[in-house]
């Protein structure tokens, strides 16, 4: 899930000004330079020329921000703010990438920092999997990317003011703000603040190549960019940003999130190639009435009115897409270091269900472990801000059509659902 995802230290959402006016003029300059399929790429360089980046990055953040734009500028239905959001967006993830590439270049050892075995959990949304983040994100001697370090990556966290970095409490603070009316309904579905792992989107998305981007902002033709793109320029983002978080913060292990990864598994090996895997499953029913009413609540930030049937039938897909590559990558590589659990057993036994991938990842599990996650547990139950309520038919779906469309999924993963 996107975190609050204009937070920036010391910023407001739309305070930022940009070279060429605000950003709502900025989007004004868009519609003229993508109206009409120009293609004019000025834009693309006004935006890449406010951040000081090595013209490595520049050259291969810029198909993605150009395919994002030109989707950006044929998008119906948007707010005024809306657009504006979307620009501030793309700011952001250029403004932290710049950051992260400035540290590098000031310390050189960051890029000598090994990332060893990570474990990456995936699958299809709403089937525990950022519980399971959560959970192991209490374990210090596991590295998980915490929210407020994403969020603002520069300096370099250290270990030493890991737990007292004021960037944290401003996190915390920019939450408890602004994820109010329309957007407290995300906070009923999914766990927000400082300390919470963040998903690998928001890492992600600083490339570019990202599947964050249309679940924000629609942008179907920058997700059929996104699926067809070679994203191994986004792995390699990735690692930069792991390398960055690690330096003066280091653990072992890292465990990472995001149903992303399903979509382009050969190119994080390419980065990766001793990566380990969690899949948890769920009924694609439940999963689908959860994450449209989760996803209609963050849109509602930038869009003037949702179509929730059409919105319903776009999310049908998008992720069974996901699961589409997935399981042909695990057909064509049986040998992949995978761990299968079932939603339901993760819901009956968390602590159990962490121990099972420690287990597998040869990882330590300690009475020490077992004790943290019980904690967050009493700390955070399900319904702490809320109780997240839906149904499959506000959508225009029904049970059927989802098991019509994800049938292939599940006769595949039948004994986990």
């Amino acid at each position: 899930m996107p975190s609050p995802w204009l937070w920036r230290q010391g910023e407001k959402p739309l305070q930022r000004k940009v070279r060429r006016g605000s950003i709502v003029c900025l989007w004004g300059q868009i519609k003229m330079e993508y109206g009409g399929m120009a293609g004019n790429n000025n834009i693309v360089e006004n935006l890449l020329n406010e951040v000081a980046l090595p013209d490595v990055l520049r050259d291969q953040v810029r198909p993605g921000l150009a395919a994002a734009l030109a989707s950006l500028a044929r998008e119906q239905g948007l707010k005024d703010d809306g657009r504006g959001r979307a620009i501030a967006q793309f700011q952001n993830n250029l403004s932290r990438l710049a950051a992260i590439a400035a540290d590098r270049l000031r310390y050189p050892e960051i890029a000598e920092v090994k990332i060893e075995r990570p474990v990456f959990i995936l699958g299809l949304p709403r089937c525990g999997t950022s519980l399971l983040h959560a959970l192991i994100g209490t374990d210090d001697n596991v590295r998980t990317p915490m929210s407020w370090e994403v969020a603002a990556p520069s300096p370099p966290p250290e270990a030493a003011t890991f737990r007292s970095d004021p960037r944290a409490a401003a996190f915390d603070k920019y939450v408890d703000e602004n994820f109010v009316g329309p957007l407290a309904e995300v906070r009923k579905a999914h766990p927000i603040g400082a300390w919470i792992p963040q998903e690998c989107g928001m890492i992600l998305e600083t490339s570019f190549q990202s599947l964050n981007l249309p679940m924000l902002f629609r942008l179907r033709d920058y997700y059929q960019w996104y699926l067809n793109a070679n994203t191994v320029f986004a792995y390699q983002v990735h690692k930069m940003w792991l390398q960055h978080l690690a330096w003066r913060n280091p653990r072992a292990r890292w465990v990472l999130k995001v149903q992303e990864h399903a979509y382009h598994i050969p190119e994080l090996l390419s980065v990766y190639p001793d990566a380990m895997f969690v899949q948890p499953h769920r009924d694609p029913v439940t999963v689908l009435a959860s994450i449209s009413r989760l996803l209609e609540s963050l849109r509602s930030m930038v869009f003037a009115r949702q179509d929730r049937a059409e919105l319903g039938e776009e999310l049908l897909h998008l992720w069974h897409d996901g699961q589409v590559k997935m399981m042909a990558q695990r057909a064509a590589h049986p040998d992949m270091p995978m761990y299968d659990l079932r939603y339901k057993d993760i819901s009956r036994d968390p602590v159990g269900a962490v121990q099972g991938i420690y287990d597998f990842a040869g990882i330590a599990f300690s009475s020490e472990t077992a004790a943290g996650i019980t904690q967050w547990l009493a700390a955070n139950p399900a319904d702490k801000h809320g109780r997240h309520t839906y149904t499959l038919e506000d959508y225009g779906l029904t049970g059927a059509r989802v098991r019509d469309v994800y049938n292939d999924y599940i006769q595949a993963y039948k004994d986990y659902i």
